[in-house]
């Protein structure tokens, strides 16, 4: 069994903790929360032996042997470091850091110590997406031409929601970093590199009130992002992503070629795991609904969806814990999209198009 520690009690308690618990070949051995009652209380409720409001303490315990961090972005990068320097393999939720610089520094850190390292892109890990990237390989829609890719919700639409370090540019708040990140990753994964892009940024809400003072703070992290990409092979793809916007259609890709249209696309509003549906229609043929096969399902339904694509996360994790082989998607998928990242916020600063190094 590979021992865990849980740091970030956020969605680490909603995903992480009973994902690790129901996981075959994991164990859920220690909890860290700054707030040693919290930790303890976390640790009662989910029948965890060890609990502690020092992050060393909890990281150098000799029954973990993996530490999976969701705490806020901007302390991605020390903490992941320190778990890397324990000796320790790593899962990071996304955005990996707050920069590609940091995102690079820990991917070399641990090759350098022969460490796995991970990161929850779940979305490759959803069945109809599976299906998706499996159609789109079998030349379905042939040489494509467009990519239209919206990501619509309304989790920051509530003016009244509190400022915190979402609101902040400087801790890696903003709807690019969390839905974005997903993005990028997932548009190499499904159409391959990007070239060049251009970004805008627009913040809906500049005020949010600050719990601990009761006065409005601006707001200086992105609600709307407009981005423009040309991919390597030319190919252009429009990504429209947005938190503050009450949406019918919250996810959806199209992508139309030269033989046809295939369509990718969920209208659930809390779950952004489950409901997605493909479409697909060839020259001349009607957009009919495609079937996903059997075997690319969920072998388990729980009610909350990001558990069961975690699990698919979990399951490459340990199988690069075990064989001691960099998995897909590790810390360089991390990189690529923290790349991405930085240059549309260099895009839309200076207004102009960007170039992708290769």
């Amino acid at each position: 069994m590979v021992g865990i520690a849980i740091v970030g009690t956020g969605f680490g308690q909603k995903v992480h903790i009973p994902a690790f618990q129901a996981h075959h070949k994991t164990e859920v051995k220690a909890i860290y929360h700054r707030d040693i009652n919290k930790a303890k209380t976390i640790a009662e409720n989910n029948n965890i032996p060890h609990f502690s409001d020092k992050f060393t303490e909890i990281i150098n315990l000799p029954e973990v042997d993996a530490v999976s961090i969701s705490t806020p972005p901007f302390l991605h990068y020390q903490m992941g470091k320190e778990v890397l320097e324990a000796g320790k393999h790593l899962l990071l939720e996304k955005p990996v850091t707050l920069n590609v610089k940091e995102a690079q520094e820990l991917y070399d850190l641990a090759k350098s110590k022969n460490l796995i390292a991970t990161v929850d892109f779940e979305f490759r890990f959803i069945p109809a997406w599976q299906y998706f990237h499996q159609l789109l390989n079998t030349d379905y829609v042939g040489n494509i031409r467009l990519i239209k890719i919206d990501w619509l919700g309304s989790s920051r639409a509530d003016t009244s929601r509190p400022y915190n370090w979402y609101s902040r540019k400087d801790q890696g708040g903003g709807v690019l970093g969390s839905l974005g990140s997903h993005a990028f990753d997932y548009i190499h994964w499904l159409f391959g590199p990007v070239s060049k892009l251009n970004a805008y940024f627009n913040t809906a809400i500049s005020q949010r009130i600050d719990p601990e003072t009761g006065e409005l703070k601006v707001v200086n992290t992105d609600d709307n992002c407009l981005i423009s990409l040309e991919l390597a092979n030319g190919t252009p793809c429009q990504l429209a992503i947005s938190a503050v916007v009450h949406a019918p259609r919250t996810h959806w890709i199209e992508v139309y070629g030269d033989k046809g249209t295939l369509i990718l696309g969920s209208e659930e509003q809390k779950d952004y795991i489950h409901g997605f549906k493909i479409w697909g229609s060839q020259i001349g043929g009607n957009l009919t609904e495609m079937e996903i096969p059997k075997q690319l399902l969920f072998p388990q339904h729980y009610n909350d969806g990001r558990i069961c694509a975690f699990l698919r996360v979990v399951d490459q994790w340990v199988t690069g814990i075990e064989t001691k082989q960099e998995i897909t998607p590790s810390l360089k998928e991390g990189i690529y999209s923290q790349l991405l990242m930085d240059l549309c916020h260099q895009s839309n600063d200076s207004r102009m198009w960007v170039n992708v190094p290769e």
